[in-house]
């Protein structure tokens, strides 16, 4: 049975309230109708807002952050307040985040860490994603009759978690670029979860949403009521179980997750699955090495935009979105217009063609990368684009160097979950890091207070097509490919300018490109530029957010020949731009995060 906590509802859904209510202001929207598709070409008329309250623009002199929850902001603030840098910033909300928003990231899952030292201009960027256990095989996402397996029975279970590797990236990242002691940055956690906190609508949400995650016992008795049902908003959630996880590792170092105790129970979750066993190890555990890598930086607009290289294609495809729409006077446009939505859609369309074909884990492909950047190459693709028709369905190009023959072109689901965090401290060093693990609860296995990813998912479920093999086919020790797209943005002189990124799966890319465009092109502050319309391509549909004034060019863009689909698109954008009189942070309203400064 589920454990009973006599607490008084009302009160606890007031305090949740007021965590967030300083975020929150009345939307003041306009939607420009018009009668024939044609208007819309030639007014380019612009789309409003997002379709919820925006929450306000936060300003700070010194420092801020920027994170997917308010007691995760509030965390990683009172880090700061300490003299702490962005990173001991963004470890103690991201140990907060794992226990308030546990469907989205945690310690069972990866991420990636893009770091900006003030003092020398300099990027590093840090990878924690997930790898392949060695007993991995091509097969690996097949059925017994070799075709891939539905994607709801890919997802549960132990066959498809992947090895954790956000604890070493960021244990990685302190040693370079902590300042305060590593115990120090779990204390808030461990506080969180001995002590409680409410139940938030957005986790309430989710947790009734998915059945699947009753499956797992221990998600059942932290989240049901007595009768099996799910608990209310506002009801408190005790979490000692995870508190005593942090503590070891506050203690010992992240080995005591990937050696001992802790391994051996993830181990026996993996293996011991009802729902699709798997074959990790403790050995894959213990082998475990996060990396740090070249990023992967470009020009646009007069400003430097770094990320992540593979194997996140986030970074590239950004890149690429952009060096795209470098070729069209987008700051003329109005925000949101359909000629704005049309020409980002095509860019997304080409950028993503690429992205299936080339872009995987490149310790064991060679990805393109620099082709994939080459300026020639991308004013050949902007090249295919027509100002007032739409291209249909775009093809991978020939980046220098590379036949497009070589690799078959790469599915996979990739689900709308994650959490982003974006940090600048007083010295001035930034943090732009994304982490998740896969779907929404990973693969519903929940081990010692936290849960596990299922970011296998994210390889190819075949290993060839069309008889080419696929660069992003499961392998062992190979890490899938990701979108997440965390980004540093520099001035021409080196200076931070922004830091942003976003949850959401696959359309990460167009949520982040999105932004960066609302500020770079169109000059909106960071909140105004989040909020914009989510919208764009992904190789199949234009998609417009649902909900949102970017319906209202649903005629006119088929009117071009796009074929269009309505969607949530519900982005979980985070950022911190660095302007005149100090700092600007900005929090997406389709969900619970703010920003924090001083």
């Amino acid at each position: 049975m589920c454990p009973s906590h006599d607490v008084e509802r009302s009160n606890q859904q007031t305090e949740w309230l007021a965590l967030t209510r300083s975020s929150r202001v009345r939307a003041k929207t306009c939607v420009v109708a018009s009668l024939f598709a044609l208007t819309f070409l030639l007014c380019g008329s612009t789309v409003r807002a997002a379709p919820v309250s925006p929450r306000p623009l936060v300003r700070a002199a010194k420092h801020m952050v920027a994170a997917a929850h308010p007691r995760a902001a509030e965390a990683g603030l009172a880090i700061l307040r300490e003299g702490g840098s962005a990173v001991d910033a963004a470890i103690a909300i991201q140990m907060v985040l794992g226990l308030v928003e546990p469907q989205a990231s945690g310690i069972g899952g990866g991420g990636f860490l893009v770091h900006y030292s003030a003092a020398d201009k300099r990027v590093r960027t840090y990878d924690g994603r997930e790898v392949a256990p060695a007993a991995a095989k091509a097969s690996h996402l097949l059925g017994p009759d070799g075709t891939p397996l539905p994607v709801p029975a890919a997802v549960m279970g132990g066959q498809s978690v992947g090895v954790p590797g956000l604890l070493r990236m960021l244990e990685a990242a302190h040693r370079a670029h902590g300042r305060l002691p590593w115990a120090r940055l779990f204390e808030p956690a461990i506080n969180l979860a001995e002590t409680g906190f409410p139940m938030s609508p957005r986790l309430h949400s989710q947790v009734a949403a998915e059945a699947d995650l009753f499956r797992s016992a221990p998600a059942r008795d932290y989240f049901c009521e007595p009768a099996g049902t799910p608990k209310p908003v506002g009801a408190w959630l005790v979490n000692p179980v995870y508190a005593n996880t942090l503590r070891m590792i506050a203690r010992d170092g992240a080995d005591a997750f990937y050696v001992g105790d802790i391994a051996r129970d993830i181990v026996a979750a993996v293996r011991s699955a009802s729902a699709n066993a798997g074959h990790m190890t403790e050995a894959d555990l213990a082998r475990y090495r996060a990396k740090e890598r070249a990023p992967v930086c470009g020009a646009y607009r007069g400003y430097t935009i770094c990320s992540m290289g593979p194997p996140s294609s986030g970074g590239l495809t950004v890149l690429q979105i952009l060096g795209i729409l470098q070729h069209f006077e987008l700051g003329s446009m109005r925000p949101g217009s359909v000629q704005a939505l049309h020409l980002f859609s095509e860019a997304g369309r080409l950028a993503y063609a690429d992205r299936a074909r080339y872009i995987a884990d490149a310790d064991f492909v060679s990805v393109p990368t620099r082709g994939l950047l080459d300026s020639a190459y991308l004013k050949g693709r902007a090249a295919l684009i027509q100002t007032d028709k739409a291209m249909g369905k775009a093809g991978p190009g020939e980046p220098p160097g590379t036949s497009s023959r070589r690799w078959g072109r790469a599915t996979s689901p990739e689900f709308p979950s994650t959490s982003h965090i974006a940090v600048v401290d007083a010295a001035g060093n930034a943090v732009s890091m994304t982490t998740t693990i896969e779907a929404v609860f990973g693969a519903r296995l929940m081990v010692r207070g936290f849960f596990l990813n299922n970011q296998l998912t994210d390889f190819s479920f075949a290993s060839e097509k069309n008889r080419r093999l696929i660069a992003n086919r499961p392998q062992p020790g190979k890490r899938p490919r990701s979108s997440m797209a965390p980004v540093v943005v520099m001035r021409r002189d080196g200076r931070l300018a922004l830091v942003l990124g976003s949850a959401g799966g696959s359309a990460i890319i167009n949520y982040v490109a999105k932004t960066l465009v609302g500020v770079l092109d169109w000059g909106l502050d960071i909140q105004r530029a989040i909020d914009l319309p989510n919208m764009g391509n992904r190789g199949g549909a234009t998609e417009l957010e649902r909900g949102s004034a970017a319906e209202s060019a649903k005629t006119a863009l088929e009117f071009m020949g796009h074929e269009v689909a309505i969607l949530p698109l519900e982005s979980g954008l985070q950022g911190v731009a660095v302007t005149g009189p100090g700092l600007t942070g900005g929090a997406d309203s389709r969900r619970e995060g703010i920003a924090l400064g001083e």
